[in-house]
């Protein structure tokens, strides 16, 4: 049975990917940075009748919680083929770009770019170890520059510098991620989801969890032909081609 780990499983979008893919057959680690949310997970799952799941302590912010769940889920499979880096926190509203606090950009840069750096680093040997290895990256479309570089565009309920600086950042870096296995098996992306009707959004949206959720498992499901180092955004750019990063 092939397995995967997603991260922030225990609500909204990490839960929907978590249960899509106990539904391909994977055996899924859902990674909560609260243990008891990420059972009670496990159990709202089991009751549709998925058994394959498994909640896992996992704060991506804490090199201790990191190392102790690769020691944890090390112990229980030697491979892993799928990765879904999807914890992630906005920072919070209001995001003035000249006010806000450095302490409010350290805390989400820790979570959306350092924690999927660290748990990357962590579960790679793992992950080498699968025929297929797949590493999907959650972002969004709010972090693409082309979008944003429009100055003329007085929508600030659109400007989120916090947030959207931290999710351009983890766009880079999955093309780097991407580049240093690029003559392996190894398919590497980030997905937007879409604005999806989740806690995140305060249950704001276009797009429902059962949209989000397929969006991502779809590119953790590649087969040996599919992309590497690309940004999709299919609620936004149908067309993968246009995906502006």
């Amino acid at each position: 049975m092939k397995s995967a780990l997603v991260t922030g499983a225990n609500k909204g979008i990490g839960l929907e990917v978590a249960k899509r893919l106990a539904q391909h057959g994977f055996f899924v680690y859902i990674g909560s940075r609260n243990l008891e949310s990420g059972q009670a997970a496990v159990q709202q799952l089991k009751a549709l009748g998925l058994t394959n799941l498994e909640a896992v302590q996992l704060d991506v912010t804490s090199t201790d919680s990191i190392r102790a769940a690769r020691v944890v889920i090390g112990e229980k499979t030697p491979v892993l083929d799928v990765l879904v880096n999807n914890a992630g926190i906005s920072g919070g509203v209001p995001q003035p770009v000249l006010h806000t606090t450095l302490e409010q950009f350290r805390s989400v840069f820790e979570t959306n770019v350092f924690g999927v750096a660290g748990v990357t680093q962590a579960f790679i040997d793992l992950l080498e170890k699968s025929p297929q290895p797949r590493i999907v990256n959650v972002s969004t479309a709010m972090a693409s520059l082309s979008l944003n570089a429009d100055l003329h565009n007085d929508d600030s309920t659109n400007r989120y510098p916090v947030y959207q600086s931290s999710k351009a950042a983890l766009n880079m870096y999955t093309i780097h991620l991407a580049h240093a296995l690029r003559n392996t098996p190894f398919k590497v992306n980030a997905v937007c989801p879409g604005y999806t009707k989740t806690d995140f959004t305060n249950q704001q949206g276009t797009s429902t969890v059962e949209e989000a959720g397929q969006r991502i498992v779809k590119y953790a499901l590649l087969g040996p032909d599919g992309p590497t180092g690309k940004y999709f955004s299919e609620e936004y750019f149908p067309a993968p081609a246009t995906c502006p990063w």
